[in-house]
């Protein structure tokens, strides 16, 4: 805890005096043209792997990147979307996993998580990303995570699709939705490659 004090009082030393001038501009509104929903993960810095300033994204984060069906009642990740996509008017939904992810560790052994019914039933919302990997004849273990991993991206890229408001600015071109995924051991983010159906190093 110390050194997070230590840290808010270097920032309101310099780096705030740095900004100054942003931060009295962001003080009274936001226009982020970019909403990034990641895992929780601490490992994952959006601000940090994409070089951004405050104000430029507005961030969505859970354990495993997940996007609840739109239809799920009293949801906070439900509204965040609503409130990025309609009230802010971003232009572009970035999904990003992540290597290494504890949410899709946990997907693929799900009986280890009777300790954590909670987290258990949370990622119900990637079981689908599973089955699609574990039903494939040529998949390796070894590679089983790495697949999983890609295969939530686009499950939550499937289930944002379905969104009523970002499916009227898909048909219309007012918004563009981009699967990620990032590598924490050598800083490479991979993207989803519509024509190729691959991921590629961005």
């Amino acid at each position: 805890m110390q050194k997070i004090i230590k840290g808010y009082l270097q920032f309101k030393e310099s780096g705030f005096e740095e900004r100054k001038d942003l931060f009295a501009k962001l003080s009274n509104s936001q226009s982020p043209e970019v909403l990034f929903i990641t895992c929780s993960d601490s490992r994952i810095d959006p601000n940090l792997i994409t070089q951004t300033e405050p104000g430029d994204l507005f961030v969505i984060r859970n354990a495993g990147n997940i996007v609840p069906p739109h239809i799920a009642e009293s949801d906070g990740i439900v509204a965040s979307i609503e409130f990025a996509v309609v009230a802010l008017g971003v232009k572009h939904i970035v999904i990003c996993g992540h290597s290494n992810c504890g949410a899709m560790k946990g997907a693929l052994n799900t009986s280890g998580l009777t300790a954590l019914p909670k987290v258990k039933g949370w990622l119900n919302y990637c079981s689908e990303a599973v089955t699609i990997v574990q039903s494939r004849k040529n998949n390796l273990k070894s590679d089983e995570l790495n697949s999983v991993t890609q295969e939530n991206v686009l499950l939550q890229i499937r289930r944002l699709e379905q969104y009523p408001e970002i499916s009227k600015r898909l048909t219309t071109g007012d918004i563009e939705i981009h699967g990620w995924v990032y590598e924490i051991g050598d800083g490479a983010i991979k993207c989803f490659n519509q024509e190729k159906q691959a991921f590629i190093e961005l």
